[in-house]
């Protein structure tokens, strides 16, 4: 037999510097030039600086921002109008977690996109492979999610994201389309990093914070606050919070999610799946 061919990679995008970049090259290359004309003016140019890198870093700690490049928090217009809304799963994938949010899924007809670790999921490859054959996408989040993630460089950046495409792409024979950033922090040189990988950034509209909550109920209040059509919303199979019995908050909330989502008629979908178009044969 022919030796297989390798996954086909996500278009490299045009990087194009968000204007808020530009305005930033502006202003060091302003201030700078005026404290080559009056070096008295140093404290006035230091406060500009550390004003504009304050700024920076609050956008970089804003997961919906749009302020570094392009990032999706909520599904086309297209999709929305089909009344489409997205799952995503973050962190896994959790062998003891993620095989009951399959059979969840299955039960209620959805689809959702996991957004995998590339090191967990090199150690349950079979796992991976399960949530792709059952119809759901495996998109990128980050090889080994560190807590520093925010701070790489481009480079750093680079192989990171880069290393997690390689291992996704391995194991589901598929080389993901979206990124989502570890906690949604970013920094200014992620979007050049994404482009250069082919690789969407991916937020959400609404979060449960079930990394923490431990009450169900409150998990679904959170999602379901004026739930419309185009909404992306984040739960964890991964590092997910346990109820007071024990029970992953995921899987109680799950049922709920999905049953009142589709008695309002809207269709859980994959991110990927917001940019097709219906067949109409």
């Amino acid at each position: 037999m022919p030796a297989a061919l390798p996954p086909l990679a996500p278009p490299i995008r045009r990087w194009r510097m968000p204007l808020l970049l530009r305005l930033t090259f502006l202003l060091h290359a302003a201030l700078l030039a005026l404290l080559a004309l009056d070096p008295s003016s140093w404290p006035w140019v230091l406060a500009g600086l550390a004003a504009n890198h304050a700024l920076l870093t609050a956008v970089g700690l804003w997961p919906r921002s749009n302020w570094l490049g392009p990032n999706w928090t909520r599904l086309p217009p297209a999709a929305a109008a089909r009344g489409e809304i997205a799952l995503t799963i973050d962190d896994g994938p959790d062998p003891h977690v993620t095989p009951r949010v399959l059979d969840l899924l299955d039960r209620h007809g959805a689809r959702a996109t996991f957004f995998c670790i590339g090191a967990r999921a090199a150690r349950h490859p079979d796992l991976c492979r399960e949530i792709a054959r059952r119809g759901h996408a495996v998109e990128n989040h980050s090889q080994h999610h560190r807590h520093h993630f925010s701070l790489l460089g481009l480079a750093g950046l680079r192989r990171e994201i880069g290393a997690a495409q390689d291992t996704l792409a391995g194991i589901t024979g598929r080389r993901p389309r979206f990124f989502r950033a570890p906690a949604g922090l970013r920094n200014p040189f992620l979007d050049p990093a994404l482009a250069g990988l082919g690789l969407q950034l991916a937020a959400w509209t609404r979060r449960g914070f079930d990394t923490r909550e431990t009450d169900p109920g409150v998990v679904c209040r959170r999602l379901l606050r004026d739930l419309a059509p185009g909404a992306i919303l984040l739960l964890h199979d991964g590092h997910c919070a346990r109820t007071a019995a024990g029970s992953p908050v995921i899987l109680e909330v799950l049922p709920v999610l999905l049953e009142q989502g589709s008695a309002a008629g809207l269709r859980f979908v994959t991110l990927s799946d917001a940019l097709t178009e219906p067949s109409h044969e």
